[in-house]
Protein backbone atom coordinates (compact mmCIF):
# COMPACT_ATOMS: atom_id res chain seq x y z
CA UNK A 1 0.00 0.00 0.00
CA UNK A 2 1.19 3.44 -0.82
CA UNK A 3 1.57 5.78 2.03
CA UNK A 4 0.34 9.21 1.79
CA UNK A 5 2.91 11.49 1.46
CA UNK A 6 4.61 13.39 4.60
CA UNK A 7 3.37 17.48 4.43
CA UNK A 8 6.66 19.78 3.67
CA UNK A 9 7.69 20.92 6.92
CA UNK A 10 8.09 24.65 6.33
CA UNK A 11 10.68 26.61 8.51
CA UNK A 12 9.35 28.99 10.41
CA UNK A 13 9.62 32.77 9.56
CA UNK A 14 12.11 34.47 11.77
CA UNK A 15 11.80 38.33 12.45
CA UNK A 16 14.00 39.50 9.53
CA UNK A 17 12.29 38.09 6.81
CA UNK A 18 8.80 39.31 8.79
CA UNK A 19 10.37 43.02 8.35
CA UNK A 20 11.08 42.14 4.89
CA UNK A 21 7.65 40.83 3.88
CA UNK A 22 6.18 44.09 5.64
CA UNK A 23 8.12 46.29 3.64
CA UNK A 24 7.43 44.49 0.06
CA UNK A 25 3.75 44.55 0.75
CA UNK A 26 3.60 48.62 1.85
CA UNK A 27 5.76 48.73 -1.30
CA UNK A 28 4.03 46.85 -4.00
CA UNK A 29 0.10 46.82 -2.75
CA UNK A 30 -0.10 50.02 -0.03
CA UNK A 31 -0.78 47.92 2.86
CA UNK A 32 1.04 48.84 6.33
CA UNK A 33 1.34 45.74 8.88
CA UNK A 34 4.40 47.60 10.38
CA UNK A 35 1.82 48.21 13.18
CA UNK A 36 0.33 45.32 13.31
CA UNK A 37 1.30 43.10 17.09
CA UNK A 38 4.32 41.20 15.85
CA UNK A 39 3.36 37.79 17.56
CA UNK A 40 -0.28 37.86 16.13
CA UNK A 41 1.28 38.79 12.33
CA UNK A 42 3.73 35.98 12.23
CA UNK A 43 1.36 33.45 13.79
CA UNK A 44 -1.02 34.44 10.91
CA UNK A 45 2.01 34.81 8.27
CA UNK A 46 3.47 31.12 9.09
CA UNK A 47 -0.06 29.62 9.62
CA UNK A 48 -0.38 30.52 5.99
CA UNK A 49 2.66 29.18 4.79
CA UNK A 50 1.84 25.94 6.23
CA UNK A 51 -1.25 26.45 4.29
CA UNK A 52 0.27 26.61 0.96
CA UNK A 53 3.38 24.81 1.99
CA UNK A 54 5.64 27.32 0.88
CA UNK A 55 9.20 28.37 2.66
CA UNK A 56 9.55 32.37 2.89
CA UNK A 57 11.63 32.24 -0.48
CA UNK A 58 8.93 31.16 -2.35
CA UNK A 59 6.16 33.19 -0.23
CA UNK A 60 8.31 36.31 -1.37
CA UNK A 61 8.48 35.57 -4.60
CA UNK A 62 4.79 35.03 -5.06
CA UNK A 63 3.95 38.23 -3.53
CA UNK A 64 5.96 40.27 -5.95
CA UNK A 65 4.93 38.33 -8.84
CA UNK A 66 1.48 37.60 -8.57
CA UNK A 67 -1.79 40.13 -7.10
CA UNK A 68 -3.90 37.62 -7.28
CA UNK A 69 -1.69 35.67 -4.56
CA UNK A 70 -1.35 38.85 -2.73
CA UNK A 71 -4.90 38.94 -2.04
CA UNK A 72 -5.60 35.21 -0.83
CA UNK A 73 -2.73 36.03 1.67
CA UNK A 74 -4.35 39.04 2.63
CA UNK A 75 -7.47 36.93 2.98
CA UNK A 76 -6.02 34.80 5.36
CA UNK A 77 -3.60 37.32 7.47
CA UNK A 78 -6.02 39.56 7.90
CA UNK A 79 -8.04 37.42 10.85
CA UNK A 80 -11.73 37.52 9.71
CA UNK A 81 -13.19 35.28 12.01
CA UNK A 82 -16.82 36.31 12.81
CA UNK A 83 -20.61 35.38 13.87
CA UNK A 84 -24.28 37.27 14.10
CA UNK A 85 -25.15 38.17 17.60
CA UNK A 86 -21.81 37.11 18.96
CA UNK A 87 -21.07 37.60 22.47
CA UNK A 88 -24.94 38.69 23.24
CA UNK A 89 -24.30 40.37 26.13
CA UNK A 90 -22.90 43.20 24.23
CA UNK A 91 -25.99 43.40 21.59
CA UNK A 92 -28.09 43.50 24.80
CA UNK A 93 -26.15 46.30 26.12
CA UNK A 94 -26.80 48.21 22.92
CA UNK A 95 -30.16 47.27 22.95
CA UNK A 96 -31.16 48.58 26.61
CA UNK A 97 -28.23 51.24 26.56
CA UNK A 98 -27.77 52.75 23.37
CA UNK A 99 -30.51 52.32 21.19
CA UNK A 100 -32.85 54.17 23.98
CA UNK A 101 -30.76 57.25 23.62
CA UNK A 102 -31.13 57.65 19.90
CA UNK A 103 -34.52 57.06 19.86
CA UNK A 104 -35.07 61.07 19.10
CA UNK A 105 -32.43 61.00 16.58
CA UNK A 106 -33.80 61.69 13.51
CA UNK A 107 -30.85 60.20 11.32
CA UNK A 108 -28.59 58.08 12.58
CA UNK A 109 -25.32 56.60 10.54
CA UNK A 110 -23.28 53.68 12.05
CA UNK A 111 -20.15 52.57 10.97
CA UNK A 112 -19.00 48.60 11.48
CA UNK A 113 -15.26 49.19 11.07
CA UNK A 114 -13.24 45.75 10.09
CA UNK A 115 -16.70 44.37 8.88
CA UNK A 116 -15.07 41.34 7.52
CA UNK A 117 -17.91 39.21 6.16
CA UNK A 118 -21.15 41.31 7.43
CA UNK A 119 -22.47 39.19 10.17
CA UNK A 120 -21.97 42.04 12.70
CA UNK A 121 -23.47 44.49 10.53
CA UNK A 122 -26.60 42.34 10.06
CA UNK A 123 -27.22 42.02 13.59
CA UNK A 124 -26.77 45.90 14.43
CA UNK A 125 -30.11 46.26 11.48
CA UNK A 126 -32.03 43.72 12.98
CA UNK A 127 -31.79 45.48 16.28
CA UNK A 128 -32.62 48.75 14.71
CA UNK A 129 -35.41 47.18 13.02
CA UNK A 130 -36.54 45.65 16.35
CA UNK A 131 -36.33 48.94 18.06
CA UNK A 132 -38.28 50.76 15.17
CA UNK A 133 -34.54 53.39 14.19
CA UNK A 134 -33.90 51.14 10.48
CA UNK A 135 -35.93 53.05 8.33
CA UNK A 136 -33.77 56.62 9.48
CA UNK A 137 -30.59 54.81 9.78
CA UNK A 138 -27.65 54.26 7.28
CA UNK A 139 -25.17 51.71 7.88
CA UNK A 140 -21.42 51.68 6.43
CA UNK A 141 -19.32 48.51 6.73
CA UNK A 142 -16.03 48.45 6.26
CA UNK A 143 -12.77 46.54 6.23
CA UNK A 144 -9.43 46.42 4.12
CA UNK A 145 -10.37 43.03 2.81
CA UNK A 146 -12.73 43.20 -0.52
CA UNK A 147 -13.03 39.53 -0.88
CA UNK A 148 -14.61 39.27 2.01
CA UNK A 149 -16.79 42.74 1.27
CA UNK A 150 -18.31 40.69 -1.21
CA UNK A 151 -19.72 38.40 0.76
CA UNK A 152 -21.01 41.00 3.32
CA UNK A 153 -22.86 42.89 0.51
CA UNK A 154 -24.63 39.48 -0.52
CA UNK A 155 -25.74 38.80 2.87
CA UNK A 156 -25.88 35.38 2.18
CA UNK A 157 -24.21 32.84 4.48
CA UNK A 158 -24.47 29.10 5.40
CA UNK A 159 -27.58 28.03 6.49
CA UNK A 160 -26.52 25.73 9.15
CA UNK A 161 -25.00 28.64 11.58
CA UNK A 162 -28.16 30.02 11.44
CA UNK A 163 -29.30 27.67 14.72
CA UNK A 164 -26.35 29.44 16.60
CA UNK A 165 -26.71 32.21 15.19
CA UNK A 166 -30.63 32.09 16.47
CA UNK A 167 -29.52 31.09 19.96
CA UNK A 168 -27.66 34.63 19.88
CA UNK A 169 -30.40 36.97 18.86
CA UNK A 170 -32.57 35.32 21.60
CA UNK A 171 -29.89 35.79 23.96
CA UNK A 172 -30.19 39.80 23.58
CA UNK A 173 -33.55 40.11 24.42
CA UNK A 174 -35.41 39.36 21.50
CA UNK A 175 -38.61 40.78 20.17
CA UNK A 176 -39.28 38.22 17.40
CA UNK A 177 -37.82 35.42 15.81
CA UNK A 178 -34.88 35.43 14.21
CA UNK A 179 -36.26 33.41 10.97
CA UNK A 180 -38.51 36.46 10.52
CA UNK A 181 -35.19 38.48 9.34
CA UNK A 182 -33.74 35.86 6.56
CA UNK A 183 -35.13 33.43 3.72
CA UNK A 184 -33.93 30.19 3.20
CA UNK A 185 -32.85 27.82 0.15
CA UNK A 186 -31.29 24.63 0.09
CA UNK A 187 -28.20 25.09 2.12
CA UNK A 188 -28.20 29.15 2.01
CA UNK A 189 -29.84 32.10 3.97
CA UNK A 190 -30.07 35.12 2.73
CA UNK A 191 -30.58 38.01 4.63
CA UNK A 192 -33.78 40.44 3.93
CA UNK A 193 -33.92 43.05 1.44
CA UNK A 194 -35.40 44.78 3.47
CA UNK A 195 -32.22 45.08 5.93
CA UNK A 196 -30.03 46.11 3.47
CA UNK A 197 -31.35 48.74 1.14
CA UNK A 198 -29.64 50.89 3.95
CA UNK A 199 -26.15 49.28 4.05
CA UNK A 200 -22.99 50.56 2.16
CA UNK A 201 -19.84 48.27 2.07
CA UNK A 202 -16.44 49.65 0.92
CA UNK A 203 -12.89 49.30 1.53
CA UNK A 204 -11.16 51.66 4.38
CA UNK A 205 -7.95 50.94 5.94
CA UNK A 206 -7.81 51.54 9.82
CA UNK A 207 -4.24 51.94 9.31
CA UNK A 208 -3.74 54.60 6.98
CA UNK A 209 -7.32 56.25 5.85
CA UNK A 210 -9.24 59.06 7.30
CA UNK A 211 -12.89 60.35 8.55
CA UNK A 212 -14.85 59.64 5.82
CA UNK A 213 -18.51 60.99 7.74
CA UNK A 214 -20.33 61.73 11.26
CA UNK A 215 -21.26 58.45 12.67
CA UNK A 216 -23.56 58.25 16.29
CA UNK A 217 -22.13 54.68 16.35
CA UNK A 218 -19.56 53.33 15.90
CA UNK A 219 -18.48 49.64 16.29
CA UNK A 220 -15.27 48.24 16.02
CA UNK A 221 -14.86 44.31 17.89
CA UNK A 222 -11.82 41.95 17.69
CA UNK A 223 -9.72 44.27 15.49
CA UNK A 224 -7.33 46.26 17.87
CA UNK A 225 -6.48 43.18 19.50
CA UNK A 226 -4.22 42.54 15.79
CA UNK A 227 -2.22 46.24 16.29
CA UNK A 228 0.49 47.56 18.84
CA UNK A 229 -0.33 50.35 21.24
CA UNK A 230 0.57 52.85 19.10
CA UNK A 231 -1.59 51.72 16.41
CA UNK A 232 -4.11 50.94 18.75
CA UNK A 233 -4.35 54.67 20.10
CA UNK A 234 -4.63 56.31 16.53
CA UNK A 235 -7.09 54.43 15.63
CA UNK A 236 -9.11 55.45 18.40
CA UNK A 237 -8.66 59.08 17.92
CA UNK A 238 -9.73 58.68 14.54
CA UNK A 239 -12.98 56.86 15.83
CA UNK A 240 -12.81 60.14 18.23
CA UNK A 241 -12.84 62.37 15.31
CA UNK A 242 -15.50 60.27 13.33
CA UNK A 243 -18.29 60.36 16.20
CA UNK A 244 -20.67 63.09 15.89
CA UNK A 245 -21.17 64.71 19.44
CA UNK A 246 -22.51 62.15 22.31
CA UNK A 247 -21.81 59.36 19.72
CA UNK A 248 -20.94 55.63 20.90
CA UNK A 249 -17.91 53.82 20.50
CA UNK A 250 -18.45 49.99 20.70
CA UNK A 251 -15.48 48.31 21.44
CA UNK A 252 -16.66 44.61 23.12
CA UNK A 253 -15.29 42.82 25.79
CA UNK A 254 -11.83 41.79 24.66
CA UNK A 255 -10.74 45.58 23.91
CA UNK A 256 -10.40 48.38 25.37
CA UNK A 257 -9.15 52.85 25.63
CA UNK A 258 -5.91 52.06 27.40
CA UNK A 259 -4.29 55.55 26.75
CA UNK A 260 -5.41 57.74 29.85
CA UNK A 261 -5.47 60.78 27.13
CA UNK A 262 -8.03 59.26 24.82
CA UNK A 263 -9.92 57.57 27.58
CA UNK A 264 -10.61 61.17 29.02
CA UNK A 265 -12.71 62.16 26.00
CA UNK A 266 -15.05 59.15 26.61
CA UNK A 267 -17.59 58.53 29.07
CA UNK A 268 -17.90 54.79 29.92
CA UNK A 269 -21.43 53.80 29.38
CA UNK A 270 -20.71 49.86 29.76
CA UNK A 271 -17.93 48.86 31.77
CA UNK A 272 -18.17 45.20 30.86
CA UNK A 273 -18.40 45.53 27.23
CA UNK A 274 -16.59 48.85 26.91
CA UNK A 275 -19.39 50.76 25.28
CA UNK A 276 -18.09 54.75 25.58
CA UNK A 277 -19.65 57.72 24.34
CA UNK A 278 -18.09 60.94 23.33
CA UNK A 279 -17.75 63.88 25.60
CA UNK A 280 -18.24 66.80 24.38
Amino acid sequence: MRQAPIPYQVPPINNDQLNDLINIVHHLYGFDFSHYAEASLKRQVSKFMHLQQVNYFDLRNRLVNDSAFFESFLLKVTVNVTEMFRDPDFYKAIRTQVLPYLNSYPRINLWSAGCSTGEEIYSFAILFQEENLYNRSSFYGTDINMDVLKIAETGIYALPKMKQYAENFRATGALNSFSDYYTSKYDAASIHHSLKKNMVFFSHNLVSDDVFNAFQVISCRNVLIYFDRDLQDRVIELFYRSLAPFGFLCLGSKETIRNTGLKQKFKIIDKKNNIYQRKD
